[in-house]
């Protein structure tokens, strides 16, 4: 029975030293720990430029809309869409016969106030020689002098009536030359040398001109300059100067891209949802007629350039590690000692980098990479175009690594933590 008791005893001792031991193997030994591995770029030379983006629309420089001063049925049209037009050429014609029977009358009434006019100033003097004779004959007592008065008041109306007569010729005259003019506006005619946009009427078609003229035609002058009209956000409106660089791409041609310069920027807001923004006029040369109106522009304004420059990746400005106080090596900071990279001076950067509307000389931080781990440098940034940075001041040299994030797992093999000092991208 004891010796049952001891072998029990001695099978427990194994198991609980088999646990120990295992245990021990699972929990006591240090997390092996896979190494980081990280994502670089490296710091060159090039060229950095700021622009603001904006959408527009493609216009011909003058458009002019040709309506019909009468109404009328459309007798004839004689131009069609994209054909070029000259000044004062024929356009459309409508049927002029309501107009000509305007005119036949009006020319009537004309004929018919001279007549009168010719037969008013017969009988005034016809009138006067009657008062004439009756005043002699009453100078003589022949006649009464009552008589004499009447005659010269019939002398005084008729001379009047000539007056009348007058008028009613300058009113049938009037009424003449109306309807010479309304009997010309049957014919539409080109205000200016260019190209038809756009017809909106056809033949047989009647058009109405009681409250306003309609457009038959859209005309633009000159196709070979044009102008882009951009909705600019009030935000950016006031970095913008007339006679600044754009440039623009349209979908029609991608991959090409169209350069311009700001005319104007108009003080008339257009707010859409709460979105306040400004028109900001293109001055486009189209000598290759491969721009047409009503084409949507991508157009990006150059407010600073700057070429042959050291740059940073902006990817690298926003890379952090998971424990800033983790990063190997200490921090090197910029300073007022440190030569200004390139080769204009820092008063010329600083009044670009405000010229871009980008605060000069502006103190950022980049991690760079040597021998295999990040080490903390400050640098003085200025231009940027929100892919590169230019760099004004720093310790930063060309063809260096600068992290731009974590490329490896740091997880532990045993464990589902992160180990002490792991890196990661905020």
């Amino acid at each position: 029975m004891a010796t049952k008791k001891k072998g029990r005893f001695l099978v427990w001792l194994a198991v609980l030293a088999v646990g120990g031991a295992a245990a021990w193997y699972w929990f006591g030994r240090t997390p092996e720990v896979a190494p980081v591995r990280y994502d670089t770029a490296a710091i060159d030379r090039g060229a950095v430029v700021a622009r603001i983006t904006a959408t527009g629309t493609l216009s011909a420089l003058v458009t002019v809309q040709v309506g019909s001063q009468v109404s009328g049925r459309i007798k004839e049209l004689n131009v069609d869409f994209n054909d070029r037009v000259t000044k004062g050429q024929v356009l459309a014609q409508l049927d002029p016969q309501m107009f000509e029977a305007s005119l036949a009358q009006a020319q009537a009434n004309y004929d018919a106030a001279r007549a009168q006019l010719t037969r008013a100033r017969v009988e005034a003097t016809q009138a006067s020689r009657q008062a004439k004779r009756t005043t002699g004959l009453a100078a003589r007592e022949l006649v009464a002098v009552a008589d004499a008065e009447t005659a010269q008041s019939g002398a005084q109306v008729a001379r009047g009536q000539i007056g009348v007569a007058q008028a009613a010729v300058r009113q049938a005259e009037a009424s003449l030359h109306q309807a010479k003019v309304n009997l010309g506006y049957t014919t539409v005619v080109s205000p200016i040398d260019g190209v038809v946009l756009a017809r909106s009427v056809d033949v047989g078609q009647t058009v109405a001109a009681s409250l306003q003229a309609p457009t038959l035609f859209v005309l633009a002058e000159d196709l070979r300059k044009m102008e882009v009209h951009t909705s600019v956000a009030e935000a950016d409106v006031g970095r913008l100067q007339p006679g600044m660089r754009a440039n623009f791409t349209v979908d029609a041609w991608p991959g090409e891209k169209f350069a311009g310069k700001v005319r104007q920027i108009r003080n008339s807001a257009t707010t859409v949802q709460n979105v306040v923004t400004y028109d900001a006029v293109v001055d486009v040369a189209n000598e290759a007629l491969k721009l047409r109106p009503g084409m949507t522009a991508n157009v990006a304004f150059v407010l600073a350039e700057r070429e042959g420059i050291l740059r940073v990746p902006n990817a690298a400005l926003r890379f952090r590690p998971a424990d800033a106080a983790d990063a190997a090596g200490p921090v090197v900071a910029a300073s007022a000692e440190i030569p200004t990279v390139g080769r204009a001076s820092r008063k010329g950067r600083r009044g670009a980098s405000a010229e871009a509307g980008v605060p000069a000389d502006t103190p950022r931080q980049v991690y760079v990479l040597r021998a295999g781990k990040p080490f903390a440098v400050q640098f003085r940034a200025g231009l940027t175009d929100g892919v590169q940075t230019e760099v004004v001041q720093g310790p930063l040299k060309e063809g260096e690594k600068v992290v731009t994030g974590v490329a490896g797992s740091a997880m532990p093999k045993s464990s589902g933590g992160p180990p002490p000092g792991a890196f990661r991208v905020l």
